[in-house]
């Protein structure tokens, strides 16, 4: 089968594309890995900036959609210590900056704005490869292959489009998530749900923090943040969810027990999510056919914000290249990356360092200069 614009991958950046496209009447086909949309669940809260994301939405004629799915209070912020001590408040501004969405009702609302046949589920990509001449070929685990002039990568960190532009691969950053979830929270854990508030909290000391939000209307989801090598992750059996628990926990000896509820009474098995990324100035030289959106292109910690931002930006950016660029796909390509480099750099450094200032031995005042910092600048634009 052929296909003129084949997109690997459909979440948020790669649906965004095709939106755009769409939207111009330029056809292009989503191939994504999953059974159907309802395969697994898609995450927690996205917080989405008025500077990139909202943007990427406008351009994609579903802004007033977006604006229903967001979450009232969820921009707020707190910064405690292990003794759920409040180091730092910031109330949600209201102004709609980076108000807080559902990660699964805006790829849902990405989903309905597009013709049913757009996306083609179960097709997990085996190989790429180059058939010259800008065209491409991709075979995918369910025996079909298709041929494309214009092959784009949406595939996300494991990107298996990414080794025809690029030999970079995700490095571990020494930081690892285990997520957790605790249901009805007013009623079954009063006291852990109290700590998390409306909006987003952060307890944090040197090498380990633990984070949540109140999602929808009464789930408490959580990330158990610990910096530890990539030997410690692998002696820990994720088969045995009370070890893993149990192994976990005891690196939070003596915290707040409304703080340490978050992981030890979890409703759901505990999943471990190391936080790999690509390096911060990735990049690659121009070849005819193909190109990199989002995590596949510039995988970065989650620690400045940007990961769904700059997937959708990105995807709304080259399609609107391509639209400006119609019959000239290397213009458009070489528009596109000429952009996206110094961008996606700028957000991956900036990544970096809220990483390590998160964890480091001034931790949690680290992240309290840091939110200071942020409020200055901010107040100091208002003034001027």
């Amino acid at each position: 089968m052929h296909t003129p614009i084949a997109i690997i991958g459909g979440g948020l950046g790669g649906l965004t594309l095709a939106r755009v496209l769409h939207l111009h009447g330029i056809a292009a086909t989503v191939f994504e890995a999953e059974a159907s949309a309802e395969a697994r669940g898609q995450g927690g809260l996205l917080d989405i900036h008025d500077y990139n994301g909202q943007l990427a939405l406008r351009d994609a004629g579903l802004f007033e959609e977006f604006r229903s799915l967001i979450q009232a209070e969820a921009e707020s912020q707190y910064v405690l210590d292990k003794d759920a001590n409040v180091l730092l408040y910031q109330p949600d501004k209201g102004n709609g900056g980076r108000p807080e969405v559902p990660r699964g009702e805006l790829r849902r609302i990405l989903l309905e704005s597009l013709p049913a046949d757009t996306i083609h589920w179960g097709h997990k990509v085996v190989i790429a490869s180059s058939l010259g001449d800008g065209k491409h070929c991709v075979t995918f685990a369910n025996g079909t292959t298709i041929t494309t002039d214009l092959l784009i990568g949406a595939d996300g960190a494991w990107s298996r489009v990414r080794p025809l532009l690029s030999q970079e691969k995700p490095q571990y950053l020494g930081t690892s998530f285990i997520e957790t979830f605790l249901f009805n929270g007013q009623t079954r854990h009063p006291a852990s749900a109290k700590v998390v508030g409306s909006g987003t909290m952060m307890a944090l000391a040197p090498g380990k923090g633990i984070m949540a939000h109140c999602e929808g209307k009464d789930t408490l989801h959580a990330y158990v943040a610990l910096n530890k090598p990539q030997a410690w992750l692998d002696s820990i059996d994720l088969s045995d969810p009370i070890s893993t628990v149990e192994r976990v926990a005891a690196e939070f000896k003596g915290w707040a027990p409304a703080l340490t509820a978050l992981l030890t009474a979890t409703e759901t098995y505990p999943i471990l999510r190391p936080v790999y990324a690509l390096p911060t100035e990735h990049r690659w030289s121009r070849i005819a056919g193909v190109t990199l959106l989002g995590d596949a292109a510039h995988l970065m910690s989650p620690f400045a914000g940007e990961g769904a931002n700059l997937a959708m930006y990105d995807g709304a950016e080259l399609a609107k290249a391509i639209v400006s660029h119609s019959g000239d796909t290397e213009a458009a390509l070489l528009e596109y990356e000429t952009a996206m480099f110094p961008r996606s750099a700028s957000a991956a450094a900036e990544a970096d360092r809220n990483l390590k200032l998160f964890f480091n031995e001034n931790s949690p005042q680290s992240v309290v200069d840091l939110f200071m910092s942020y409020q200055s600048a901010v107040d100091g634009s208002l003034t001027r």
